[in-house]
């Protein structure tokens, strides 16, 4: 017998051999039907895998993360049987299961696949889901599966298999369709009920331009029809919210092939907001004690090796500049340059804990199939800050932060959130992770205390720490449920030695700070196109880039609309005449459009008795109020920074 430990606590024994689906149904049937995969110690298995030792055991669903990704690279391998029915011959590179849904890199030679071909596979997909084929996997000796992909004449898996070693090399066969593969996958295809293709893209083997173009097939699958229908309708409406529509429409950015790919350019409007955004930031910063610096844009290669960047990151970063036999890179971080700030005067334990916070600007080579609007680019501007602290001051520090988080969720209407917990991997010491075991034990137990003994709702993942130190990922949620990465805070214990960083503590004896690494805003750039999409572009009206339109029905009053408009200068508010010869019907179209918060309408009556007639976007008529009532009320709205 073997001792199964649930998440609760509860321990169970079952003979040696079990497996989670097994153990789900020994619990309940109702159980057994939801399982789609199971976490033992850790680590994601098959529903049918026999565990053999002691172990850990979360049983998965479709609600979990792990779930529904071993539910959408089952569905994966099962289009690639349904390609495979239709273009025999076809070579498969990688089918993983992504944020929404999966895809397959296949190889048709000089076949071509069509939309019409999409909706004949999602049938054929239907079809074979309806088997209820088990996903069966075995175990396979390397030479084994050179020779089944030599015979196959698959250059892509031979290639693959370049990587492994005997001993953690596996197939995984559903039907008639036999992939190499880790796995996980369902216990059978008949839990996938709704199946949708959604794209065809191109994609370069290996993402490097110099090898061939595959062709990548996208889809998404649910467990039921119901919920595919809601997908596709939150897909309609975040096609209207696509921030690189928006930003077009609303004149935020544009991106110039003679500036480069990746490389935002902001127009006026996306620059009211960025300048917006600071002066939250630098204003709850302030409050929080917190003090600002600027650093260059470039730093020499020896700081880089002295932070360990180097070689970590160095495809990430651009390539270097040599002048004088010496060479600098463009800054693609922040945190080396504030180490040597702390460092650049002797520190006191009366001068901890220090914070500094540059909104600053860094440089990162994502790979060109890799950018997307504002969401991945090359020049990031940061919310950045270091906080340096003694182990002592570790907890209210790192709460702190978290209640900075919380204060903004609320600015900003996001109600839905969830901090990941991102853990090393202990066989990866020395490799991926500094070579400090202890300590990487100490500071992840440090961050999840905080965690619990804050009830901020949080979830581990493993071997996704930093490499100096554990980290959390801000998930959050928008206005229309689609999930984003916000930022990163990060624990870092390997920087401060590095770098020498010293302190005197009480005992008048030289020790090392702690360094927390915060960026709640993240960057500029995915923070506002976040922004664009979770409120459809209708900015509440502190953050919105014009404030108040004014729309004098005619000529006769546009020394009065001018009046008023002097006023809202005055009183702080970004307001315009709007004094085209335009009927008042299309003006207020127009800035429908534009989605401005305020429309003053102005006419005899309004001018006569000092008033304005006010409409809200989205809102309508809100009737007419004496103008300087309406400016003190807006004033109010603006400094408060309500959400309308």
């Amino acid at each position: 017998m073997m001792n199964i430990t649930f998440p609760d606590g509860a321990v169970r024994q079952y003979e040696k051999g079990v497996t989670a689906l097994d153990i789900a149904k020994s619990i309940s049937e109702g159980l057994a039907r939801k399982i789609i995969a199971a976490e033992v110690n850790g680590e994601v298995w098959d529903a049918t895998r026999p565990i053999e030792n002691d172990a850990t055991l979360k049983l998965l669903t479709w609600d979990d993360k792990g779930g529904k990704s071993t539910f959408w690279h089952s569905s994966a391998h099962l289009m690639a049987e349904s390609i495979e029915s239709m273009f025999p011959g076809v070579k498969f590179w990688v089918g993983p299961a992504v944020e929404n849904g999966f895809y397959y890199d296949i190889d048709l030679g000089d076949r071509h696949i069509s939309e019409d071909d999409l909706r004949k596979l999602e049938v054929k997909m239907a079809e074979l889901a309806k088997q209820n084929n088990a996903y069966v996997r075995k175990a396979i000796p390397k030479a084994e599966a050179i020779r089944y992909f030599t015979e196959k004449g698959d250059e892509y898996k031979l290639d693959l298999l370049q990587g492994l070693n005997d001993g953690e090399i596996t197939f995984y066969t559903q039907g008639a369709f036999t992939d190499l593969c880790r796995g996980p996958h369902l216990p059978h295809t008949g839990l996938i009920k709704a199946i949708k293709l959604t794209n065809i893209a191109g994609a370069y083997w290996k993402g490097d331009e110099k090898n061939k173009q595959l062709i990548r097939i996208y889809g998404v699958t649910f467990p039921s029809q119901k919920q595919l229908d809601e997908y596709l309708q939150m897909l309609e409406e975040a096609k209207k919210r696509d921030h690189r529509k928006l930003g077009k429409e609303l004149a935020i950015f544009t991106f110039d092939d003679d500036v480069g790919p990746g490389l935002p350019l902001w127009l006026p409007n996306g620059t009211v907001i960025i300048e917006e955004l600071e002066k939250l930031a630098k204003e709850t910063e302030e409050d929080a004690g917190y003090k600002r610096v600027v650093t260059p844009h470039i730093a020499k290669e020896s700081m880089y090796l002295t932070s360990g960047h180097l070689p970590y990151y160095q495809d990430s970063m651009y390539p270097p500049m040599e002048l004088e036999g010496i060479k600098y890179y463009l800054k693609a971080m922040n945190c080396p340059h504030h180490h040597k700030i702390f460092a650049a005067e002797p520190k006191s334990y009366k001068d901890l804990p220090l914070r500094l916070a540059e909104y600053g600007t860094c440089y990162r080579y994502e790979q060109s199939g890799e950018l997307f609007g504002l969401m991945r680019v090359r020049c990031l501007h940061m919310n950045d800050a270091h906080i340096y602290c003694t182990k002592d001051q570790f907890f209210q520090e790192f709460k702190a932060v978290n209640d900075m988080y919380l204060k903004y969720f609320k600015i900003f209407g996001i109600d839905k959130y969830v901090m990941r917990l991102s853990l090393h991997e202990p066989s990866k010491l020395g490799q991926k992770y500094i070579n400090e075991p202890e300590l990487w034990i100490e500071t992840e137990e440090m961050v999840r205390q905080v965690l619990k003994e804050t009830g901020t709702p949080y979830v581990e993942v493993p071997d996704e720490g930093a490499f100096y130190g554990p980290k959390i990922d801000v998930q959050i949620w928008s206005a229309i449920g689609r999930e984003f990465t916000l930022a990163t805070n990060q624990v870092d214990f390997a920087q401060g030695r590095r770098f020498k960083l010293e302190y005197t503590n009480h005992n008048n004896e030289a020790d090392t700070p702690l360094i927390i690494h915060r960026a709640p805003l993240g960057t500029h750039e995915r923070f506002i196109g976040f922004l664009l999409e979770h409120y459809a572009g209708k900015f509440p009206a502190w953050l919105a880039p014009l404030q108040v339109k004014i729309l004098p029905i005619s000529d006769k009053f546009m020394d009065y609309a001018k009046t008023v408009l002097s006023k809202l200068k005055k009183a702080g508010i970004r307001s315009e005449v709007d004094d085209r010869n335009e009927k008042i019907g299309k003006k207020i179209r127009d800035t429908e459009l534009m989605k401005v918060p305020y429309m003053l309408v102005i006419g005899e009556k309004e001018m006569n008795e000092g008033k304005v007639a006010i409409r809200r976007q989205g809102k309508g008529d809100l009737g007419t109020k004496d103008a300087d009532e309406f400016i003190q009320e807006v004033k109010t709205e603006i400094e408060e920074r309500r959400e309308g």
